[in-house]
């Protein structure tokens, strides 16, 4: 691949993480600068879900930096972390644990999108396994708009 390309390539990544970082933000309501701390593990009450987006947003972090060197193993590594919290994120909605800070009876949209996010994450595992970079480039960036996506739904 020419070294323009490549340049380019990162530029997209490098500005969907920049947008999946602010509308990650602003489930957990920060307005400051500092950066969020992740080492602090949900105690038992937090909404599953609010684990999930924190564990997404470190998660697609490491996905980007990896798709755009065409690391496969770092990507299919991270889905995995992910697909750990959304096993979380299920069996919290099967106890009346999971629920939306906002748009609250939009719940069933939700889980529609959420089932439509897990089958590209899926998509793009199949490309990382396959090591595909050029699919896991397209995969992470219909993945990363469905967050903006889903983000400006039900933050609102």
């Amino acid at each position: 691949m020419p070294s323009t390309a490549k340049q380019i390539i990162q530029m997209t990544l490098l500005c969907s993480v920049v947008i999946l970082s602010v509308a990650v933000g602003s489930v957990f309501g920060q307005t400051s600068n500092r950066p969020p701390t992740y080492s602090q593990p949900a105690s038992p009450t937090q909404n599953p879900l609010l684990e999930e987006m924190t564990t997404h947003d470190k998660a697609f972090g490491i996905i980007v930096t990896a798709v755009a060197i065409g690391d496969s193993e770092k990507v299919h590594s991270a889905i995995e972390t992910m697909r750990s919290s959304i096993e979380k994120t299920r069996t919290g909605v099967q106890a009346g644990t999971v629920t939306l800070p906002k748009n609250a009876p939009r719940f069933k949209d939700f889980l529609e999108m959420e089932q439509k996010f897990q089958n590209k994450l899926d998509a793009l595992d199949r490309a990382a396994l396959h090591h595909n970079q050029r699919e896991m480039l397209r995969i992470t960036n219909m993945l990363l708009s469905a967050c903006v996506k889903c983000h400006q739904m039900f933050r609102k």
